[in-house]
């Protein structure tokens, strides 16, 4: 009996758990893909928890702003972090963090992946991935590659074909991906990497032609549109949304938290809302999203140091 004392104090948290509101930080502007996300598990977890699970918007640095707020939060599970392939992208593209976000952040649950269209302007000659690298090959540095700004998940999409392939492209950089989209849809750039909502209604209408995605597998509403991995081998590229917490947060909390967030993913209506973002469940344990973490950080600190790119 003595032996079970320890853990009563763990299991008294977790019942407990959560005592007030609960804030999600997220690094983006209202109304985009992240954001949306956040707003979609606040709204689940509160009403299975029984608490505000409120959204607090903490843009700049490239979601760097918000992470280090978080991190630097009391580890009770009141502050928690949307994180996304960002989070991956600046531990190797930012020299000087004062946090690790890998040592500082503890893994709690993914939300769901979302493949991009690789888009281009359709009066541009290459009709498909294999014609593109073709094009681009022929004319070095003259296919201008259009991102909603410099290392982001797009321009690492980006970054990660060429390195693939051994084209180069321009790098254009943009206030976000719609002044990019507008700008190909005008041609001032020919090709760009963008998130499925932000682009179907330019695809479907014709101004736009999508000419692969970049995930594992095709896009289900969108089947006869091939993957970019079909033409070069074992080229997968997407953005990712899970939950963070700062790193001491009680393993019961944690696997609360896990649990209703893996609660949400298995459900119909909640599933579909996904869908309608292009994305799919991403649903692991705390373990298995830690991995997915350190697998992500690694495979894209190798594209930014083969690119030579970094904020000093």
């Amino acid at each position: 009996g003595a032996a079970s004392v320890p853990a009563l104090p763990r299991i008294a948290i977790a019942q407990a758990y959560p005592t007030r509101p609960v804030r999600i930080l997220v690094g983006y502007s209202a109304g985009g893909g992240v954001d949306i996300a956040a707003r979609l598990i606040g709204q689940w977890l509160s009403e299975r928890l029984g608490q505000q699970f409120i959204v607090e918007n903490r843009t700049g640095a490239a979601t760097n702003i918000a992470t280090e707020a978080a991190v630097r939060s009391s580890p009770d599970g009141h502050t928690l972090l949307l994180v996304n392939a960002a989070n991956a992208i600046n531990a190797t593209y930012y020299e000087h963090l004062s946090f690790n976000f890998l040592r500082d952040m503890a893994p709690v649950a993914g939300i769901g992946r979302f493949p991009y269209f690789m888009a281009v302007n359709p009066k541009f000659p290459a009709k498909d991935v294999a014609e593109f690298i073709a094009y681009a090959k022929a004319n070095p540095r003259k296919v201008n590659m259009g991102t909603g700004g410099a290392g982001g998940p797009d321009h690492a999409s980006g970054l990660l074909l060429q390195l693939m392939t051994g084209i180069e492209m321009t790098h254009v950089p943009y206030r976000g991906t719609a002044p990019a989209l507008t700008d190909l849809i005008s041609g001032q750039v020919q090709m760009v990497f963008c998130t499925i909502p932000s682009a179907i209604q330019y695809v479907n209408a014709g101004t736009l032609r999508a000419i692969a995605v970049t995930g594992g597998t095709r896009y289900e509403k969108k089947p006869d549109i091939p993957t970019v991995g079909d033409t070069v081998k074992g080229f997968e590229s997407a953005q990712w949304y899970g939950v963070g917490a700062p790193a001491g947060t009680p393993a019961p909390i944690i696997a609360t938290l896990n649990k209703e967030i893996k609660a949400a993913l298995a459900d119909p209506k909640f599933k579909g809302r996904l869908d309608d973002l292009g994305g799919a469940p991403l649903s692991m344990s705390p373990e298995e999203f830690g991995k997915f973490l350190a697998n992500e950080t690694e495979k894209m600190g190798k594209v930014i140091k083969a690119a030579g790119i970094s904020v000093k």
